[in-house]
């Protein structure tokens, strides 16, 4: 076999590789030079099946990349991507592990980032915080480290949080309004001894 062209693909920093005259694949340009593809160079199928490989991993880890660079993820959430999209499965440990060196993928600190986005923005307690983790993949060590390491008030957000929801119970009665008060701060993930103060307080003023 002999590669008889290489031409630029409109997309950036790929090329498009010719064998006998005709096209075969498109390549990373990073890829091109690596294996010193050169025209009219003489291959083998197991040199050809190298560069075939090395051109799906790489197409992997962009991909991985691609994924973090919109946010932060954790390790299951990226492999759950990638598998979904059909790629080899060691092609995805590959790229999993490539992110992991660099520090891309670090399940620590997307705990951290996730639960300080989610009480800030959200107000959720750490029970929620801990199930969506949970759900996420992060083990569980690193889920109780970066909830005891939370520099929170859970009471005072979830008084605040019920002061707000509050005009909307206006007009119904004592009963439903603990009921439902108190389901919304469950769903937000507030524990039951920190609902049950904070309807106390509410409900008594």
């Amino acid at each position: 076999m002999k590669i008889t062209k290489i031409e630029p693909q409109r997309r950036v920093d790929r090329v498009n590789i010719y064998i006998d005259g005709k096209f075969a694949f498109g390549l990373d340009d990073f890829l091109r030079y690596k294996y010193n593809l050169k025209s009219g160079m003489e291959i083998s199928q197991d040199f050809l099946d190298d560069v075939l490989e090395a051109e799906e991993k790489n197409m992997v880890i962009n991909h991985a990349l691609k994924l973090l660079s919109y946010r932060q993820r954790s390790e299951l959430e990226i492999y759950n991507k990638l598998k979904k999209k059909g790629y080899d499965e060691s092609h995805i440990d590959n790229a999993i592990q490539y992110c992991k060196d660099h520090n891309y993928i670090n399940d620590r600190n997307f705990a951290e980032v996730f639960t300080r986005d989610k009480v800030n923005l959200n107000k959720y307690g750490p029970q929620r915080i801990k199930y969506e983790l949970i759900s996420k993949g992060v083990a569980k060590d690193i889920i109780e480290e970066t909830l005891e390491d939370m520099d929170t008030d859970e009471y005072q957000m979830a008084m605040d949080l019920a002061l707000k929801r509050l005009p909307r119970y206006n007009g119904d009665e004592k009963a439903a309004i603990y009921r439902k008060l108190g389901g919304f701060l469950q769903r937000r993930g507030y524990s039951y001894d920190i609902i049950k103060k904070v309807l106390t307080q509410v409900l008594d003023r």
